[in-house]
């Protein structure tokens, strides 16, 4: 009777041992979710985060086209790259019923031009691009971008690694749009650049707070969150809104066409719309917070910093990438003669 009982619980372990564990595939920007907020979500649910990142939504798209099919399950692309993978079909309408936790989001940040009616996504987090500069180095307050031409600060700056901002920027600081395809603007922008270029210290989108922190560089282009984690280390730090405009971004949960853990990515995006979840996020990642429930939450290092709660007043004057279709083209070969 032992024998037969030990046989038994014996094969019992073995059938447990088969049983695949449930799992999600997430492609997501760097730094972003912070590992203890994947984990608590693996403990909770019981399923298992296969986390992938990349730095540019130009990287995230490369990615999802080199994929098999079903290989990933949610992904967090930018407005404009929303309207390339709707364009083509490469992302699902939401079931939005399957969300609980859909109601504590800003309606502020929904039905915006990339996806109206939100019928393909739904916000994550909101960010912008900044200059951030320390005033002990930087003698002349710096209200444009064309301040960052002085030659005094030859070797001192850290750019984003993206090529539609920083192109965007030249030619914002040119007085045109930063979404302009001109041929005759975009080289009056790759010049303007390649004057800026002996400033350049470094192209970095992953970390770029951290040429700030360590004073490898006086002046950053740089998302905004990284300006606000950069202002907590070194008080010297101070951030501009360019007198130009700046980029604005929304970054979005959006399910892969032939998403094979479609139930499983629905559960991750409930679980990140819990206004404890996000405030997680947001206070190791101070982005623009969307999440109403959230705002009450935080707290006054966040709510009191411009770099990281945006003023609406400021995000209004964003200005949004757009997808310009063919005219990328051009902004590749000037990518390329720039860097």
């Amino acid at each position: 009777m032992k024998r037969i009982l030990i046989l038994i619980i014996f094969m019992f372990f073995l059938s447990g041992c088969g049983k695949e564990r449930e799992e999600v595939n997430i492609l997501n920007w760097s730094s972003y979710i912070p590992d203890a907020v994947i984990r608590d979500f693996e403990r909770e649910y019981g399923i298992k985060v296969n986390y992938n990142t990349y730095s540019s939504n130009e990287e995230c798209l490369a990615k999802l086209q080199a994929a098999k099919s079903g290989t990933y399950d949610l992904v967090f692309p930018s407005d404009y790259l929303v309207e390339l993978l709707i364009e083509k079909e490469m992302i699902q309408p939401l079931v939005k019923s399957k969300l609980q936790n859909i109601g504590n989001l800003n309606t502020n940040y929904l039905n915006l031009e990339f996806d109206p009616g939100n019928i393909y996504t739904l916000p994550f987090l909101a960010a912008s691009v900044v200059i951030i500069y320390d005033k002990e180095f930087v003698k002349e307050p710096i209200t444009s971008y064309n301040d960052l031409l002085n030659t005094d600060y030859v070797n001192n700056i850290v750019l984003l690694d993206d090529q539609r901002i920083i192109i965007g920027m030249a030619l914002l600081a040119l007085g045109y749009d930063m979404n302009d395809t001109s041929e005759e603007h975009l080289e009056e922008a790759t010049a303007w650049l390649h004057e800026l270029k002996p400033n350049i210290k470094a192209f970095d989108s992953d970390a770029p707070k951290t040429f700030m922190i360590t004073k490898e560089t006086k002046i950053g282009v740089i998302w905004n969150a990284e300006a606000a984690l950069a202002m907590n280390e070194v008080p010297a730090l101070e951030v501009v809104y360019p007198e130009e405009g700046f980029n604005i971004s929304v970054d979005n949960f959006a399910i892969p066409v032939n998403a094979k853990n479609l139930d499983n990515a629905y559960k991750f995006i409930d679980y990140i719309l819990r206004p404890d979840i996000m405030q997680k996020i947001i206070e190791e990642y101070p982005y623009k917070n969307l999440n109403i429930k959230t705002q009450e939450l935080l707290s006054p290092t966040y709510l009191n910093n411009i770099a990281s709660n945006i003023p609406d007043s400021y995000f209004n004057r964003g200005i949004f990438v757009k997808n310009i279709g063919a005219g990328i083209l051009a902004y590749d070969k000037a990518w390329v003669s720039i860097k």
